[in-house]
């Protein structure tokens, strides 16, 4: 039965519930460590972004700057026929080479097809002004009569169209000098500046759109950071309510119901109402077994009422409790008669129907005890000499249901010393009484005797 009553118990399990709470933290955990990486990555693309952003501006401008200083020196060369321009023009060509450094730089970084396409077109208009070029440095050399062997070895590839040739050298100046300030060169110009130019907003407007998006993203997983965040706030309140509702709340009430000696109130987590549950079964046992102890302790083994020393713990009661009372000490008549012609069983079955026959003839506030061997004692609260007859009557009735025995048991009797008290039990009470109870001896037995002042 009690198993049954453990198997109906319902309420949180702690082990379970603790279980369940560090799997939610350990997933919670998981989740902010993803969405922490989630943000590193965002910051790390915003951060390339830029990065190739900056590259490119700073690539296509070194282009540009390329670009520009070759036409600078190429105009020089064409309008002072100063050779040390055109050096300058290889110089920048083959070893500075700042074109090259920007096609470079470019390549690392990602800047998107459109940005490509419009730096492809810069590139085929930068080779077509430099083939214009080398054309335009080729007639003033040979206008200057320069021999062919001393030239730059890429003047040396390039030659001249015959109409070209057949110039005077006044021409071929004239001719190169249309070549690099002519409105075809010019053109070509910008048309490269408007593809640097073109590039650059491209990758300006795709670098945009990548921080726009990783922005939203990186917003987003810092949202749900944020929500993470407050669920394990939410979660740790959880936990401090339940400690406080499943746990500690509890113990302090089994704490003050152990204190107060008094069952458990079955509450809490699963594992403390099992606890309280087992706590009262063995609180139960034990206050039937200290009851049993106490009734054995305190009553005669035999026939059931209290005994001698019961009696005696009656008596200092009744020294502090000043209430009227009286005493009736009881002797069973030859009782030895008895135990000698039909045996011990039956004495022990005439001493139990003494009791019995005490205990029923008086009222539930008075106490029969059982003092000796053969021996009783009736202690009646709230009672005066006013109300002898009641004790007459009651003894009377008991000696004729001895005296006339309808249940196979021997006939006794019963002699009766009784005395009274105004205060309570005093030190003389015992001793009153007993003088009574002679008196009854003295006359015949079977009877009452009420203790006289004389």
């Amino acid at each position: 039965m009690e198993q049954k009553e453990r198997k109906s118990i319902k309420g949180i399990r702690i082990q379970n519930a603790s279980i369940i709470m560090i799997l939610i933290s350990c997933l919670i955990y998981i989740l902010l460590i993803l969405a922490t990486v989630r943000v590193s990555e965002k910051y790390e693309d915003v951060h390339h972004s830029m990065d190739d952003y900056i590259a490119w501006e700073e690539g296509e401008a070194l282009l540009t700057e390329g670009s520009a200083y070759l036409t600078e020196q190429v105009r020089l060369y064409v309008v002072t026929k100063d050779t040390r321009y055109r050096e300058r023009y290889f110089m920048e060509v083959h070893v500075t080479g700042r074109r090259e450094q920007a096609l470079r730089q470019l390549e690392e970084h990602d800047g998107g097809e459109e940005a490509y396409k419009y730096l492809e077109g810069a590139l085929e208009s930068s080779n077509e002004l430099m083939a214009q070029e080398l054309y335009a440095m080729k007639l003033v050399s040979a206008a200057c009569g320069e021999k062919a062997e001393k030239l730059p070895e890429m003047l040396q590839e390039i030659v001249l169209e015959p109409e070209d040739q057949a110039l005077s050298p006044e021409k071929m100046l004239e001719k190169a000098q249309t070549i690099v300030f002519g409105e075809s060169y010019q053109k070509v110009k910008d048309k490269i500046s408007q593809d640097v130019s073109d590039s650059l907003a491209s990758i300006h407007a795709m670098t945009h759109q990548n921080m726009l998006e990783s922005a939203d993203e990186l917003a987003q997983t810092m949202n749900g950071q944020g929500r993470m965040i407050s669920v394990l706030f939410v979660q740790n309140l959880l936990i401090f309510l339940m400690i406080i509702l499943l746990i500690v709340k509890p113990l302090r009430n089994f704490v003050r119901c152990i204190k107060e000696d008094r069952m458990m109130e079955v509450m809490g987590s699963y594992e403390l109402k099992y606890l309280a549950m087992t706590y009262n079964d063995m609180y139960e046992v034990n206050m039937a077994n200290e009851a049993m102890l106490r009734y054995q302790a305190e009553h005669d083994p035999l026939t059931g009422i209290i005994n001698r020393g019961a009696f005696e713990e009656l008596k200092k009661v009744f020294q502090i409790k000043k209430i009227p009372l009286a005493l009736l000490i009881v002797d069973v008549d030859k009782f030895k008669d008895v135990n000698d012609g039909y045996g011990h069983e039956a004495g022990d079955q005439v001493l139990k129907k003494v009791a019995e026959l005490l205990q029923d003839g008086f009222r539930a506030t008075d106490y029969p005890a059982r003092i000796g061997g053969d021996e009783f004692a009736v202690l009646l609260t709230n009672m005066t000499e006013e109300q002898k007859s009641v004790i007459e009557r009651k003894i009377g009735r008991m000696n004729e249901i001895l005296t006339h025995p309808e249940d196979g048991l021997p006939k006794v009797s019963l002699s009766v010393g009784a005395a009274f008290s105004k205060d309570g039990f005093t030190e003389d009470l015992y001793k009153k009484a007993d003088l009574a109870l002679y008196e009854v001896k003295e006359h015949g037995r079977c009877g009452l005797s009420f203790y006289q002042n004389t």
